[in-house]
Formats: structure tokens, C-alpha cells, sequence
């Protein structure tokens, strides 16, 4: 099934929910209403029970170039613009849902992802980058601030100290570099880009709905020492062990056949 926007085109199918931002034309930059139809399309994946995994990318040759800058000029000119607010109600939220939607997130990395479109893409769970895509901070070479949770991912994924080199500088880093680094899953050539990225989203749609409580462990972890950690294991592992999947699991295994997990 495939649901065409103006801005936004989202597909469904074998349990993956493909989302990509449709303006080639500007390297996929995001206005006001790009990404209220983005937050509409997050809100759909969450609350249906047949999307089992999510993909984000982008039309054309850029996976996403942050926020359109024309559409800030043309705000700032009118007295219109707010750039806060443009975050707390355009990108924040979709950073935040993708955080907390209990369903793995993939990054398909086509091409550049710079500013907010490389926060969108660091908050993703996974990443898979094609070999001629980079990560650009750009928002030094304009005068801003690293937002859209740079600062939190990069500071995670790279370091404190590489993580200051870029917010400083506005530079990228290529995929070569990326892969080395470890802030990818996996670089691919271009040509192959999709086909591994619909590999691994096909496999995770087919996992138990214990990857969504996996996924709320992990990010739980960053905030906790051990002792939580341990806390916050036993109380998902509690939810997990009453589910469907768990007994299915478990009956697969005794059978010696492979399992057929329904998410639930």
C-alpha cells in the first residue's frame, strides 16, 4: 500500500513502513509542513500493529539537508520566525517519537545528511549508509547551534572530543570514515543500498516484540548506573515473559523448528 503527500511518501509492506522525505529538489530540507505530515506518518507507524519495523530516508540523491533555510529567510523577513519554536513542535517531536516508538528504526542512508537530517538520522536505531553518503554538522557554517539532538547522539556515537571538533568546524565525516568510527551498521554501494536495507527491516518485522522492550532497555540504560539497569531489566523481562511470542519462542525451541513471532 502506498500513500502519496506532497511532501512526504510512505509505504507499507511486508510489516516494514518505508517513510521518505519527497523534496529532492532542496536535498530533502524540511519546511514547517514537511514536518507535521513526518510526526503524522510516526504517529500512523506507532499505533499500527501490522508495521513491526520502520525505514527513513530520502528521495533523489540526499537522505535529508535539515531544516530549508529559504523557508527560515522567508519566515525571518515576515517577523514570523522562531527557530525554538520551529524545533519544539517540527523537529524535536520527531526526534523523540523515533526514540521511543517501540519498533526498530532504520536509517537509509542514501545521501548527505546534514544539521537536523544528520540528528534525524543519529536517532535512528540502526543506520545503513550507501558508500558515497556522509554526515555534515553543518549548523557552525551558518551562524547556529548543533540542535534536533546532535549534541545528545553525537556526543554518544563519536565522543566528547570528535563531537566538539564538528559542531566547531560545520565538517562532515564519509562513510569510509563512519564505518570505521562504528556509527553505522553497515556501508554498502549505493546500487545495493536498498536491497540490505529491506533485508534487515524484513528480518526485524519478522522478531518478537521483545525488540521493541529491548529497545526501551537500552535507552533507559544511558540515564541509569547498574543497579537500575539491573532494576529496569527484571521489570521488562517480567513484561516479555507473559507475551505471545515468548510462548512462542519457547514452543519452537522445544519443537526444534524455527519460531513465528506475530509481535505481540
Amino acid at each position: 500500500m502506498e500513500e502519496r503527500k506532497d511532501r512526504i511518501v510512505v509505504k507499507k509492506e511486508n510489516g516494514v513502513a518505508w517513510l521518505t522525505i519527497n523534496r529532492p529538489d532542496v536535498l530533502n530540507a524540511c519546511d514547517l509542513d514537511t514536518l507535521r505530515d513526518f510526526q503524522v506518518a510516526l504517529k500512523d507507524f506507532e499505533s499500527d500493529s501490522s508495521v513491526r519495523c520502520i525505514v527513513i530516508t530520502g528521495a533523489g540523491r540526499a537522505f535529508c539537508a535539515g531544516a530549508d533555510l529559504q523557508s527560515l529567510i522567508n519566515r525571518r523577513g515576515e517577523g514570523k520566525l522562531s527557530i525554538s519554536d520551529d524545533l519544539r513542535y517540527g523537529f524535536n517531536p520527531i526526534i523523540s517519537k523515533i526514540r521511543s516508538i517501540e519498533k526498530p528504526v532504520i536509517a537509509m542512508i542514501n545521501g548527505v545528511a546534514a544539521g537536523a537530517g544528520m540528528g534525524i538520522a543519529f536517532a535512528c536505531d540502526l543506520r545503513i549508509m550507501s558508500e558515497s553518503a556522509r554526515f555534515v554538522e553543518a549548523f557552525a557554517k551558518v551562524g547556529l547551534v548543533p540542535d534536533s539532538g546532535s549534541t545528545f547522539f553525537m556526543t554518544r556515537l563519536l565522543g566528547l572530543t570528535r563531537a566538539m571538533e564538528l559542531a566547531f568546524t560545520g565538517e562532515g565525516i564519509d562513510a569510509k570514515e563512519c564505518e570505521r568510527l562504528g556509527i553505522v551498521n553497515k556501508v554498502v554501494r549505493r546500487e545495493d543500498l536498498e536491497t540490505e536495507t529491506r533485508k534487515l527491516a524484513e528480518k526485524l518485522a519478522r522478531g518478537p516484540r521483545s525488540i521493541g522492550l529491548s529497545k526501551r532497555a537500552l535507552n533507559r540504560a544511558l540515564s541509569l548506573d547498574l543497579e537500575g539497569a539491573l532494576e529496569y531489566e527484571a521489570y521488562l523481562q517480567e513484561i516479555a515473559g507473559k507475551t505471545h511470542d515468548f510462548e512462542e519462542g519457547i514452543n519452537s525451541f522445544i519443537g526444534k523448528r524455527e519460531p513465528n513471532f506475530e509481535g505481540k
